[in-house]
């Protein structure tokens, strides 16, 4: 069993992110003249010892499209899924694609070393592999 430092302000600021995200996206289907969809990339987040593991669905991008950061500890993922050219004559009977821009902060668990991030691109997931800062790995101490 994996035992988790607990850090109750880091919680508290992630319900905080995401009950913002909820109103912004309340208010922002409720005005129809708003050019930006609400759509976020489905993100998994793995952690092990030496890493922490980000994978990101976004379909039908290439990676110019996508725009990563990383600052006090939050990794941004943004960019724009652009719509295809459409045809002027075409006559559309259902429309369940999202396009617009989007944005998607996630709080990271550990400090990394930005020098050393990787991040691969392949079928529509981004694959992000961001090594754990030295003060973050555990430690063995030896007791004599």
């Amino acid at each position: 069993m994996t035992v988790v430092r607990w850090r109750p302000l880091r919680e508290l600021n992630s319900i905080q992110r995401e009950m913002n995200r909820m109103f912004d996206t309340f208010f922002q289907d409720a005005d129809e003249s708003t050019p930006t969809s609400a759509w976020y990339p489905s993100v998994d987040i793995k952690e092990t010892p030496e890493t922490i593991g980000v994978y990101a669905e976004l379909p039908g991008l290439t990676k110019e499209d996508i725009k990563l950061s990383i600052r006090d500890n939050v990794l941004q993922i943004s960019g724009e899924k652009r719509r295809e050219d459409d045809e002027q004559d075409a006559n559309y009977h259902r429309v369940e694609r999202v396009y617009g821009i989007f944005s998607r902060s996630l709080t990271l668990p550990a400090k990394v070393e930005m020098g050393k991030v990787k991040a691969v691109f392949k079928d529509g997931i981004l694959h992000l592999e961001l090594p754990k800062a030295e003060e973050e790995k555990p430690r063995l101490i030896e007791i004599k």
